[in-house]
């Protein structure tokens, strides 16, 4: 009989155990399901969802998927309690400015994370959570990352529309030093670099502009450094010729993973910078760049191309895998093009040619229109119409 019981009490242990698997196999199921749907590329959109203690717990920033998830929730009898990004904790203040000259935002939060991207000094974002002295942000082109909290201005609306319609100067050198005082060996108060941007206060004196940066602090600034921001938006014109113009001026900057400015730029980063500072904002990733835009064909070589247009190199797709891109250039004209590879340089895409590229066997396998398709619903936005911006 001792047996019989142990035999017995064994049994309903294992059945509550595949009970209880096949619950959490069911919740794992469905919560790969709502993200595969709302929330597939978690560069774009946020979805941390797990089971705890019989309760759905996470965040996300698609109201969609809360719904969906309600619905699930319901129908497996399980309480959920996840929260829709910006997450309340955050008060008004879900909006910041880049305080520092470069931050490197991170893929999560952690100085040892992959770095995914950067922004400059004056960049507007949004903020969606904080947590442990690290903020989760989303940049101008839709990027969410992390980053230390100390590197952005945290805002409300109000202060973001402000810092929207104040007069601004923008770096326009590759590279200067902001000072306490308008002399030449005064104090550094910050560094800045090409495309940072600081409020104006109306004062100058002698060579110097006295300026605001988004911290609050005061500064002074070279004047040959720095153009009225809204003029140099007026003056952007997007043209091939203005665009690998402004490429050719980054030849030999060190390659940087996750970098997009110039004290170190990536592959997209560098073709992201090149369109920036003509007015441009491009998708931060070679793999999300690579659809936008318009497509052009170059299936039988590199005859469709002309100077601007972005071309990518990596796998093509087959039967049992996906297509892959790992690279991305700008195209010059004449099988020649410029990309950022150890260091920004220019090579050709023409076999037998001295400076010849072979890095990518397959050559290019995708390429994609930039110049007018901007504005136009293809994920190329110009500054002067991101909502952001103006």
């Amino acid at each position: 009989m001792k047996k019989l019981s142990y035999l017995l009490v064994l049994m309903a242990m294992v059945a509550v155990s595949c009970t209880d698997k096949n619950a959490t196999d069911k919740v794992d199921a469905a919560i790969k399901e709502i993200k595969s749907q709302y929330a597939p590329d978690s560069r774009t959109k946020t979805f941390e969802v797990s089971l705890e203690n019989g309760v759905l717990k996470g965040v996300t920033t698609e109201q969609e998927a809360i719904t969906a998830l309600e619905q699930k929730a319901a129908e497996l009898g399980l309480k959920d309690s996840v929260v829709l990004l910006p997450h309340p904790s955050l008060g008004e203040k879900t909006y910041g400015i880049t305080q520092q000259s470069v931050i490197n935002i991170r893929m999560k939060p952690g100085y040892s994370q992959e770095s995914g991207t950067q922004t400059l000094m004056g960049m507007p974002m949004r903020i969606l959570e904080s947590r442990d002295g690290w903020i989760r942000v989303v940049t101008p082109e839709g990027y969410i990352a992390w980053v230390t909290s100390g590197s952005v201005a945290a805002v409300d609306e109000a202060g973001f529309d402000a810092w929207k319609k104040a007069d601004k100067w923008i770096v326009k050198s590759y590279y200067t030093i902001l000072r306490a005082n308008p002399y030449d060996n005064a104090d550094v108060v910050s560094d800045a670099v090409m495309g940072c941007t600081v409020a104006k206060t109306g004062k100058s004196e002698g060579k110097y502009h006295q300026v605001q940066l988004p911290s609050g602090k005061m500064a002074y600034i070279l004047k040959e450094d720095v153009q009225d921001f809204n003029e140099w938006l007026a003056s952007r014109n997007l043209t091939a010729e203005n665009v690998i113009k402004t490429a050719k001026q980054f030849v030999g900057f060190p390659y940087m993973w996750g970098g997009t400015s110039i004290k170190g730029m990536d592959c997209s980063g560098f073709v992201k910078t090149a369109y920036f500072m003509n007015g441009i904002i491009l998708q931060r990733d070679a793999s999300q760049q690579a659809y936008t835009g318009e497509s052009v064909d170059v299936t039988n070589g590199i005859d469709n191309l002309i100077p601007g247009d972005l071309i990518f190199f990596g796998t093509p797709a087959t039967a049992e895998k996906k297509e892959r891109i790992s690279h991305v250039g700008l195209y010059m004209g004449e099988g020649k093009f410029i990309h950022c590879a150890t260091s920004v340089r220019i090579n050709s895409l023409i076999k037998g040619e001295p400076d010849f590229y072979n890095g990518y066997a397959a050559g290019v396998i995708r390429a994609v229109r930039v110049i007018g398709n901007q504005d136009t619903g293809k994920d190329i936005v110009s500054i002067a119409k991101h909502p952001w911006y103006k």
